[in-house]
């Protein structure tokens, strides 16, 4: 759509916050006639409000549930369920609903950078900014962007130009973007998770797929997740997009992998039958855990896709520094490792990380947002030393440790303040033995005792400072 387009067109923004704010006023600086409509009506709400208000963007506290008259497009922010009766209204009505990616992408101008798209269960923030650091090492100008935190709305509009933007997307963002057309993109891998927002596995799978629709170039599957693949297979492409595979063994042709130690591709290479490319060592790789290798594989995949040179996915791995509390070494005590992976809050995450150790105390538990165990625990029940439970959901995980894996040492820690992180690590020191991981992966989210999952890592990592301390 053209600016003019949106002279005096009625478009009703549902959510005030991260996204529609932005949305509100990028929409009323092309013209349109915008009413924000939110269910809350509190002292922040209505701070937000008012400066909306005068700017002449009308807003309604408290009504997230009716349609404005003369709405003629909803922009959602991405966490809004589809299933809330303003969307229901608009169906009736046939008023399309975009969410802020949609946006963005048609307020693209028409010299606008490619997209390069990422999304997945587990990994994505990750991946992105490694995609992004390959892509600076490569010399271009480039930025990760999306739900990593960096607006999507800010990057198009801005003034500053960009060769191509590294774009992390959540299954709720692709939800409401009908029109994106990634360059590339990759689906990293997939679990249950937010199945309360989709409403089912199908569902939720179903958006995660629509990051592949019209890729130009490739789309990146993960080898050892084969749903992945079937959404590639289904996807509607344009001619001449490629499947490219990742794999954590011996790549085969059109795949990226690992051989001896190395990151190698057999998908852009003259001879994909016969050649192999080496791209970086694992040693590359920060942390080289496997799940951080398979991210690894995923952003080398989607570079090369665009033409990055083989040195510069070594370089940008080696200056790629991952976030905290993503499988992050706080310190060494008494010869044990102590690992701060809080942003494992769902049991896919936590499985990853305890994939990479052994032997482990764990240290676990939280809001499960109805998740089950069993299959976690089982798969790690042979490199458990001892694990430490806390949370309002500590529960769940004690009883699959006692049908799967019942010589287990637990300690179950009742209290659900925030000073129960102390304790946990005290406890967790207790039962590890020289040459263990004390590994805080908990596998359900933080919200019962803390802020976010930023929060949890913080106390755990003080937690372990303070242990530190005491050991000198």
């Amino acid at each position: 759509m053209s600016n003019q387009d949106w002279q005096g067109k009625h478009v009703t923004v549902a959510g005030l916050g991260v996204s529609g704010i932005p949305a509100a006023r990028v929409l009323h600086g092309l013209g349109a006639v915008v009413t924000v409509v939110d269910d809350g009506d509190d002292e922040r709400s209505r701070t937000q409000a008012a400066e909306l208000e005068a700017q002449g963007i009308a807003v309604r506290l408290g009504d997230g549930a009716t349609l404005p008259e003369s709405t003629e497009l909803i922009v959602t922010a991405p966490g809004w369920k589809p299933d809330k009766p303003i969307f229901a209204a608009a169906a009736e009505a046939g008023v399309p609903v975009w969410g802020d990616v949609e946006l963005a992408w048609r307020l693209r101008g028409p010299d606008a950078a490619p997209w390069l798209a990422v999304t997945g269960t587990n990994g994505k923030t990750t991946t992105v900014r490694m995609l992004a650091s390959i892509l600076e090492a490569a010399g271009l100008r480039t930025a990760a962007v999306g739900n990593i935190g960096i607006s999507l709305l800010d990057t198009v509009l801005g003034d500053k130009t960009y060769d191509v933007l590294a774009v992390e997307l959540s299954s709720y963002q692709l939800h409401w973007a009908p029109s994106l057309r990634a360059h590339s993109a990759t689906v990293l891998n997939l679990a249950p998770d937010h199945l309360d927002w989709h409403g089912s596995m199908e569902a939720y799978v179903a958006d995660k797929g629509r990051i592949y629709e019209g890729n130009r170039i490739a789309c990146v599957y993960n080898a050892a997740d084969k749903v992945t693949e079937d959404l590639v297979r289904g996807a509607d492409v344009e001619e001449g997009c490629r499947a490219i595979g990742f794999t954590l063994g011996t790549p085969g042709p059109s795949q990226l992998g690992v051989v001896d130690g190395i990151l190698v591709d057999r998908a852009f290479v003259t001879n994909r039958q016969k050649q192999a490319q080496e791209l970086a060592e694992v040693t590359d790789v920060n942390p080289p855990a496997p799940h951080n290798i398979a991210n690894a594989l995923a952003a080398a995949a989607l570079a090369r896709a665009f033409g990055v040179e083989p040195r510069a996915v070594r370089d940008g791995l080696r200056a790629f520094r991952p976030d905290t509390h993503r499988i992050e070494h706080i310190a060494d005590v008494a010869s044990v490792a102590y690992i701060d992976d809080s942003k494992a809050t769902n049991t896919h995450a936590a499985e990853a990380s305890l994939a990479a150790y052994d032997p482990i105390v764990w240290i676990a538990g939280g809001l499960a947002k109805g998740a089950t165990f069993d299959e976690l625990v089982t798969g790690a029940a042979k490199r458990l030393r001892g694990v430490v439970l806390m949370g309002r959901d500590r529960a769940l995980i004690r009883e699959a440790l006692a049908r799967h894996a019942p010589e287990v040492p637990v300690v179950d820690l009742g209290r659900t303040d925030t000073g129960v992180m102390s304790e946990a690590v005290r406890e967790a020191a207790r039962l590890a033995r020289p040459g263990d991981t004390v590994l805080m992966a908990p596998a359900c989210a933080s919200m019962d005792m803390f802020a976010n999952y930023n929060k949890r890592g913080e106390a755990f990592a003080d937690a372990v400072r303070a242990l530190a301390d005491e050991s000198d």
